[in-house]
């Protein structure tokens, strides 16, 4: 009886330390500023696929040229994915459409990019896509920046 005691005692304390940290991930993340919630999905192809397969749920956070995206149910301290400015293409936007509406947040907007020759779909808030696209559209002088 007590070892059963002990060890669910045990089990417990590591879910709340492993929700703890998880907890302080994200406020480190978000720490600097500059963060969004944003689900990727990445290679996909040309014909928008609407079944809702392939989204991650993740958060973006600017930081200088480039946007670092994390994933949101990971422990893992540096980003999935960096997606750099100057590589970035906007190909066009659309709304979640049949599975998708479950897939991602009530008020996504789908923006598809090209990045170093890679379909890539992010889904994000209204607000926060005209963040996005005006962080593109101020790239420095001399930089090819492609917004639709």
């Amino acid at each position: 009886m007590v070892l059963a005691l002990s060890v669910c005692a045990i089990v417990v304390a590591l879910v709340v330390v492993g929700l703890f940290v998880f907890g302080l991930r994200r406020r480190l993340i978000q720490r600097s500023g500059g963060t969004f919630d944003c689900s990727l999905r990445w290679g996909v192809a040309e014909e928008p696929d609407t079944s809702g397969k392939g989204w991650s749920y993740g958060v973006a956070r600017y930081n200088g040229d480039r946007v670092e995206w994390f994933r949101v149910f990971s422990y893992a301290p540096r980003p999935r994915r960096l997606l750099e400015r100057a590589c970035i293409e906007v190909a066009g936007r659309r709304l979640p459409e049949g599975e998708e509406e479950l897939a991602l947040l009530s008020d996504a907007v789908i923006l598809t990019c090209l990045h170093q020759d890679v379909r890539v779909e992010l889904a994000m808030s209204e607000d926060a896509l005209t963040g996005f696209l005006a962080w593109l559209e101020a790239a420095p002088p001399g930089q090819r920046v492609n917004v639709a």
